[in-house]
């Protein structure tokens, strides 16, 4: 026998002897509260990345899609719905069919990845590209109500556009001094501040006065429900409102508006209506019983100019303060991308 095998048989006695000396130690078993655990966080961020991608997708068939007719629009919407079910089915189970040998040798790896997922899905909720979709869902399933709800909105972008934003800077530099009494009286009767702000920027364009009219104070308050002035005291403590004290003043206001948007079951441009017309003549529901009107929309052609353009004035001057609040400044409407975002914040009250 060669040298070469002696060689070769002697490190294959070697290797067999390191193997039988090598202990073997058992795989410790897994902790079932740990798989659950992990299997559970692996489900709800998938759930979430889910969610947000199949509202972007829906969204987008809507506006791609938009229209009554069958074959240009209503066939191929169903079309691209039921693409989206077939591909969502085969992205759970090329995630199930890839996780198994994943798990095997790492067990937290899915969770991790998912979470990833959830992480970047979260991310483009908050572009304005996923706001369009939303907006876009939203009038799919709203119908007409959605519709007439986007028309009036899109009044107050138009009036926010057309405002001389010199003039409310202006008039928020001079809100500074009333912004925490506002947002106290927000915060009691459960009304967006930007909201409360809007009204009173509308009503005495924070410049507190008695009016001619008998309005008084920073929310020209004249003849406020009795419920408003008892809720009023309760919430200030005191006997008696003085309508002089800008802090009474705007806890008054808050109130009345909450009972009127309360009456008109949470409709904001109707019960901004009601606080601007008041209880003459029984109020803004006697005249739409009168007149058989249903909204908004509806009760327009039967009021004047002043309390048909009074939510809209508000609305815009409460937008225009949110984006002051938040930005620092007020963008032109129609300068580069300023429309959406200006969209995409929001009317107060509204979104």
């Amino acid at each position: 026998m060669g040298t070469a095998a002696r060689l070769a048989r002697a490190k294959l006695r070697r290797v067999a002897g390191q193997r039988q000396r090598r202990i073997v130690r058992p795989r410790r078993p897994r902790s079932p509260r740990r798989e659950w655990g992990l299997a559970a966080l692996e489900a709800t961020a998938l759930g979430v990345a889910a969610l947000i991608v199949v509202i972007a997708a829906l969204g987008q068939f809507a506006d791609w899609f938009v229209g009554a007719g069958l074959w240009r629009h209503l066939l191929p919407f169903a079309a691209a719905v039921l693409g989206l079910a077939i591909v969502a089915g085969i992205a759970i189970w090329s995630w199930c069919a890839a996780r198994r040998p994943i798990v095997e040798r790492v067990p937290w790896a899915p969770a991790l990845l998912s979470l990833v997922v959830a992480a970047a899905s979260g991310w483009f909720a908050f572009q304005p590209a996923f706001a369009r979709n939303l907006h876009q869902l939203q009038a799919l399933i709203g119908g007409q109500a959605a519709a007439e709800r986007a028309a009036i909105a899109h009044q107050v972008y138009a009036a926010y556009r057309r405002a001389n934003l010199m003039y409310w800077r202006q008039l928020f530099e001079r809100a500074q001094r009333y912004t925490s009494t506002v947002e106290a009286a927000a915060a009691e009767f459960d009304l967006d501040p930007a909201l409360l702000m809007g009204v009173a920027a509308a009503e005495s364009a924070f410049q507190p006065r008695r009016s001619a009219d008998g309005g008084r104070g920073l929310f020209q308050i004249t003849a406020p429900p009795a419920a408003a002035a008892r809720a009023a005291r309760s919430a200030l403590q005191v006997d008696e409102i003085d309508l002089a004290n800008d802090r009474h003043n705007a806890y008054v206001g808050a109130a009345t508006l909450r009972i009127y948007l309360d009456q008109m079951r949470g409709d904001l441009f109707l019960g901004l209506l009601a606080y601007n017309i008041g209880p003459a003549n029984g109020g803004l529901q006697a005249i739409m019983e009168r007149y058989g009107a249903r909204d908004f929309v509806t009760i327009q052609p039967y009021l004047q100019q002043l309390p048909r353009d009074y939510p809209i004035r508000v609305l815009s001057a409460a937008l225009a303060y949110r984006l002051w609040h938040r930005d620092g400044q007020l963008p032109r409407y129609e300068e580069g991308d300023n429309a959406e975002h200006i969209q995409a914040t929001g009317i107060p009250g509204l979104a």
